[in-house]
């Protein structure tokens, strides 16, 4: 006898409910970890041998191990809604863009600006890139676009999967305004920007690092790099899927709050106050949208015959 597809699909939702679990409670252990004893002066029992290798296999492992959590939570959800090949192909989509676009950067300084990672996120692709930014890249697209089912009237026609890539585009950029300023505090990526007497006006308008030591062409690099991952996902899975089939689920909505409560943590413990008010405003924004009462979704989800339709094809 056959194991029918919503059973897999149950199986599904279970596995990446329990990575969402997992992902979740590591980034909060070390956003606390960071805020209070990483964060320099370090303390003196840190110091000490055992303790030292401790911390040296969290900062190996640590961060590698929270992001592949991630990147499971978001596939196996993307297999429960959508089936494996999809899932699987739109994580391969926005991991190779973002890798090439991170790639380009590291290399060239276009489209974010001259940065270069550290070996603390792991291994490095190429020997530039860590390999789970572009993972991580892939699950916060994936919880962005779902946002926007909740959102946005979900046109399959080429402007309304535009429009879609433009705004999950600003959803996840919100992300990196306390993102950058903790991972540049903490060492994770380093800029290299040029001082004031070396370059022009212009170049300084775009590659001062204005906030926290970040130029502003990292924004305009997530936005346009965002887009394109975005308008490619839209590709494979149109907006009226991703409303009817992934928007619905609280689980997008759960893997978008905590990985921006891991960056701000890390900026309360450094006392990086402003880095702290504008992204947590810039993430609880698109969140209190996507969960307000006349939301699409919860229009949707209010009439019995639409539930009725959802359960019967998960």
């Amino acid at each position: 006898m056959g194991v029918s597809r919503t059973t897999v699909g149950e199986t599904d939702g279970r596995v990446a409910a329990a990575a969402l679990v997992a992902h979740s409670l590591l980034l909060v252990l070390s956003g606390l970890a960071f805020a209070t004893f990483l964060a320099p002066p370090t303390p003196a029992w840190l110091l000490t041998p055992e303790n030292q290798y401790f911390a040296a296999l969290m900062f190996k492992f640590g961060g590698q191990t929270t992001v592949v959590l991630g990147a499971v939570a978001g596939i196996w959800h993307a297999a429960s809604r959508l089936g494996w090949r999809t899932a699987l192909t739109i994580f391969a989509i926005g991991f190779a863009i973002s890798l090439s676009s991170e790639l380009l950067g590291t290399t060239t300084g276009y489209p974010f600006g001259p940065y270069s990672y550290t070996a603390q996120l792991g291994y490095l692709v190429g020997n530039r890139v860590p390999f789970n930014i572009p993972t991580s890249w892939f699950f916060m697209l994936y919880a962005s676009l779902a946002i926007c089912g909740r959102v946005l009237r979900p046109s399959d026609s080429v402007a309304g999967r535009w429009r879609w890539a433009v705004v999950a585009a600003f959803v996840l950029t919100a992300w990196d305004v306390s993102m950058d300023p903790a991972m540049v505090t903490t060492t994770h990526w380093i800029w290299h920007l040029a001082s004031d007497g070396e370059t022009t006006p212009l170049r300084w308008f775009f590659l001062s690092g204005f906030f926290y030591g970040m130029p502003l062409t990292n924004w305009l690099g997530w936005l346009l790099t965002g887009c394109i991952v975005a308008r490619a996902m839209l590709a494979v899975v149109p907006p009226s899927q991703w409303a009817t089939r992934v928007s619905p689920s609280p689980l997008p909505l759960v893997l978008y709050a905590a990985n921006g409560v891991f960056p701000i943590l890390i900026c309360v413990g450094r006392g990086m106050w402003l880095a702290v008010a504008l992204g947590t405003a810039a993430m609880v924004l698109p969140l209190l949208l996507a969960l307000r009462p006349s939301s699409r979704v919860a229009r949707h989800l209010r009439a019995p015959e639409s539930r009725d339709r959802l359960i019967a094809t998960d």
